[in-house]
């Protein structure tokens, strides 16, 4: 496969190690700030902008690549997708904080054809984990005695908080209860509604990210947490989904869910 990845931050360069160590080829990079080299480490070109890479050489090109890897920031995202839909260029992100234009993507990937994978976590154990939590959720719901709540620490460099991956969750629990109606993430100045799943953010250090769960009642609690030890499961999870997006013709919004389907019962 080849692929051109859009962000060259910390994902990037471990995306770069992932897809060359599975011997795929990763044509060129799109960085606004470019480093002083041409080139990467890995000896893909190096644009600054998603048009300079459509109309770059023969055979480092976007036209040349079967999928677009993007991960930046949820200012540049929308507009990214947006111009890889144009271009009917199968495009997958894991960047998160950008949600609210989803359907406005959704809607030109669908009208122009096009593919798009989006998660706001590729690992494959928070996708375990997600499935994990919303049995939970069900198991718990009848027993009123339990309270639910949920917690995430990410690093103090993170852009969004709280971060897609808590929202995603937060949704997986929301689907499991009839009890609770809505999640809060904002501090709470009251005690939180009946019907509410408080959920709370922490930044802090390097912490690569950490997600629990606790149904709380006056006899125990029942704690489900995943605590992520590297930035490397998300990047082998991303390798993943751009495979099976481009395994074949697909046009389209998917998720991991998706991806996973083939796997996961």
């Amino acid at each position: 496969m080849k692929v051109i990845l859009v962000g060259y931050g910390k994902m990037g360069r471990l995306l770069e190690a992932q897809f060359g160590a599975k011997g795929h080829q990763v044509l060129a990079v799109v960085e606004p700030s470019p480093p002083p080299a041409k080139t990467t480490p890995g000896g893909a070109l190096v644009y600054a902008s998603l048009g300079d890479a459509l109309g770059g050489p023969a055979g480092k090109s976007l036209k040349d690549a079967d999928a677009a890897i993007e991960f930046t920031g949820p200012d540049c995202a929308p507009g990214n997708l947006l111009f890889l839909a144009k271009e009917n260029i199968p495009a997958v992100t894991g960047t998160t904080g950008w949600y609210d234009r989803l359907p406005e993507v959704s809607r030109a990937v669908r009208d122009a054809g096009a593919a798009l994978l989006w998660s706001s976590n590729f690992s494959l154990g928070v996708n375990l984990f997600f499935r994990i939590a919303a049995h939970a959720a069900k198991l718990i719901d009848p027993f009123a005695e339990y309270d639910v709540a949920g917690f995430e620490s990410h690093h103090n460099k993170k852009a969004d908080s709280p971060s897609g991956t808590a929202k995603t969750l937060a949704g997986h629990v929301l689907a499991g209860m009839t009890r609770k109606k809505k999640a809060v993430y904002e501090m709470l100045d009251r005690p939180p509604g009946a019907d509410e799943l408080h959920y709370a953010s922490v930044r802090v250090g390097a912490v690569p990210g950490t997600h629990s769960l606790f149904f709380d009642s006056p006899a125990d609690t029942i704690e489900l947490t995943h605590t992520a030890r590297s930035r490397e499961g998300f990047a082998a999870g991303a390798v993943v989904a751009a495979l099976w997006l481009t395994a074949k013709k697909r046009a389209g919004v998917f998720t991991m869910d998706d991806a996973l389907q083939e796997i996961l019962p």
